[in-house]
């Protein structure tokens, strides 16, 4: 079952179904991922690097409801071709945190696109009920993404040691104050 469409300016942010998840992984195809729609994936992006899949495909294998925050391709409007892919990391926690994670292909990188995924699905998740609070997780080594959150006004918490990334600086930021400062709706 497909979630609802997001847009924001340049891009279209399409939900994966269950099955096009658990396709991409285990057999390395995205027929079914992108089965009837209008846009390719030259890039073979989660076809190439898994990305994500690792964690959501379990998690969807185990609650396919679950699968309502996970993994969405990142769609060039003007091309119509997938150039990144984005997911939330769970449902929202006991405490209403919801963390996000995206990658853009390479030569598709520092022209905003990151930036604007993020925001078309921060501005659909903070309508969501039971979500409070959005954070955000980062190499410190990551310079252009760490200037993506700095620049929305996230808070700096602190650092994680993650047992795969290694060191990540913790950024977090209510729904609340991200509506207020960044609200309205996609596109």
């Amino acid at each position: 079952m497909y979630q609802p469409l997001i847009t924001t300016e340049r891009l279209e942010l399409h939900h994966i179904p269950a099955d096009g998840l658990i396709s991409l992984y285990e057999e390395k195809s995205d027929l079914l991922a992108i089965a009837g729609r209008d846009f390719s994936n030259p890039l073979q992006n989660l076809i190439l690097e898994s990305g994500p899949l690792g964690w959501r495909v379990p998690q969807v294998k185990e609650d396919p409801t679950t699968n309502k925050w996970f993994v969405r391709f990142i769609v060039l409007k003007e091309r119509k071709i997938v150039i990144g892919s984005t997911s939330f990391h769970g449902v929202p926690d006991e405490n209403g945190m919801m963390e996000i994670g995206l990658g853009v292909e390479e030569e598709y990188r520092n022209q905003g696109y990151a930036k604007e995924a993020l925001l078309g699905m921060w501005r659909w998740v903070c309508g969501e009920p039971g979500v409070k609070t959005l954070r955000y997780t980062v190499s410190p080594e990551n310079t252009p993404s760490v200037k993506i959150i700095e620049g929305y006004g996230f808070t700096y918490l602190g650092r994680q040691m993650d047992e795969i990334d290694g060191p990540e600086n913790i950024y977090e930021m209510s729904t609340e104050d991200f509506m207020k400062k960044w609200g309205g709706n996609n596109e």
